[in-house]
């Protein structure tokens, strides 16, 4: 699947973006219909602890997938944005396997 990534204010690490694209890779194993999709790292600035957001995109037929967290390290951040956009491609499967029944 094509990400494209941005890092908001900084240069992110390539270990970081390779990080993030082989656990998005993995989406795929749930719908094989995803388009593409958008990655943005963000430090937060107003937070000591915490402060990594990373907020995912997803392109899939007939709709736009969005997850946004926020941890401590962005590894973190985008394992559980990962998990929130596996769930709702579980749930968006299941609607468009109904629909088509």
């Amino acid at each position: 699947m094509k990400l494209q990534m941005h890092s908001i204010h900084f240069d992110a690490d390539r270990k970081l973006i390779d990080f993030i694209q082989k656990k998005a890779d993995k989406l795929d194993t749930f719908y094989d219909r995803i388009i593409d999709g958008e990655v943005f790292l963000r430090l937060d600035k107003n937070e000591k602890n915490a402060n990594k957001i990373v907020e995912i995109k997803m392109n899939v037929p007939g709709k736009t997938l969005f997850a946004k967290q926020q941890s401590d390290s962005f590894e973190a951040a985008a394992d559980e944005a990962v998990e929130a956009l596996r769930r709702q491609i579980k749930k968006f499967k299941e609607k468009v396997v109904l629909a088509n029944q």
